[in-house]
């Protein structure tokens, strides 16, 4: 098991890219969000320079927002300055695209910015259609000093549904997703991802796995619910509240069970915002901080709902249970200051002993 972090990109924090490749981590995936942070590829250029070892990527990097050509572009050239150290994380992007009261990216459509993508990153021509107009592309200097597409630069496809997981499959090298009790089993995730490649008649050999989650390692007798875990977490379980706000208010369906008990008083909160600016209000604080009322409704079980979470007992036996599932890597989604000693303790208490 590989352990990473998804940080919200932020270009003054360089130094904890180099902060965790000394704590012996594996990756850090750095979040697009255009309305929210800064430019993820700024940061991965900044951050290629602070590293040696560390895996970089964006994590992950948003279809609706870039044209699949300049998606490979910038990638190859983040590939010129971390040679053999890059990977593309790519989503429909939902928190980028509700900030502007847009939808993400329907399936069919990411399917074909899937395709085209991936045959970009392989080096191949590919059709791709722009304005209506179909034309042959491909990446003219790719192995310049200003693009590289080699060493190869995996794409991992962001998956939290059946199609998207399949879609990974079909086009990716890996699939980043999410698991119980927001996701899915790592069996179940897999299972589509194979089906997909099936229908590409693809081999899902060597075929890579993540999971985005978010981590807390409490001290001995600490409650749950602690101000502690508060603080530094409880961005990250409304986070999920975020995400299921607008599924279930545009599809007409039930929250999941894990909501129900707060969706009402939720609710409440955000209707206290005229609707015209409902899209500010549910998503500016993502992963960084809580709206007033919100700390009340994060009890004990929605924490546990929601995050890795336990003493570090607790949690070296759940990842070996993950590990023997068949999963990679984990990682941990944080966006708070309470990063660097986060990232501290799980490498000492936990890291370690796996």
């Amino acid at each position: 098991m590989q352990f990473g972090f998804c940080l919200m990109s932020d270009v003054t924090e360089i130094g904890f890219f180099s902060h965790v490749e000394a704590l012996g981590y594996a990756s850090v995936w750095v979040a697009d969000s255009q309305m929210l942070f800064s430019d993820c590829y700024a940061v991965l250029a900044l951050a290629a320079r602070q590293t040696s070892r560390l895996r970089i990527g964006p994590g992950t990097a948003i279809c609706g927002t870039r044209i699949a050509p300049v998606q490979a572009a910038a990638i190859a050239t983040i590939n010129v300055l971390a040679p053999g150290r890059v990977f593309l994380g790519i989503g429909t992007g939902n928190t980028a695209m509700r900030t502007m009261g847009q939808k993400p990216m329907k399936m069919s459509e990411y399917s074909e910015y899937l395709r085209v993508l991936a045959a970009l990153l392989r080096g191949e021509t590919v059709d791709y259609t722009f304005n209506g107009i179909t034309r042959p592309i491909k990446l003219l200097h790719r192995e310049g000093r200003d693009m590289r597409l080699d060493p190869p630069i995996p794409l991992y496809v962001s998956g939290f549904g059946p199609r998207a997981m399949a879609l990974a499959g079909e086009h990716g090298d890996g699939i980043i997703f999410a698991i119980p009790p927001r996701g899915v089993p790592v069996a179940e995730a897999l299972s589509h991802a194979r089906q997909g490649a099936a229908r590409g008649n693809r081999s899902s050999e060597g075929f890579r796995n993540a999971s985005l989650s978010s981590v807390f390692v409490l001290e001995n007798g600490e409650a749950v619910d602690s101000d502690r875990v508060k603080a530094a977490i409880g961005p990250n379980v409304m986070a999920s509240v975020y995400y299921f706000y607008d599924t279930v208010h545009e599809r007409g369906i039930e929250p999941p069970p894990f909501l129900a008990r707060i969706w009402r008083k939720y609710c409440q909160l955000v209707d206290q915002t005229p609707a015209e600016h409902r899209h500010f209000r549910t998503h500016e604080c993502h992963y960084t901080g809580l709206h007033r009322g919100e700390a009340e409704l994060i009890d004990a079980q929605l924490i546990r709902d929601t995050c890795l979470i336990g003493t570090a007992d607790e949690l070296v036996e759940r990842i070996r249970e993950l590990e023997r599932d068949g999963l990679e890597e984990l990682v941990f989604a944080i966006g708070t200051d309470t990063k660097w000693r986060l990232a501290e303790d799980f490498a000492r208490l936990v890291m370690r002993r796996l």
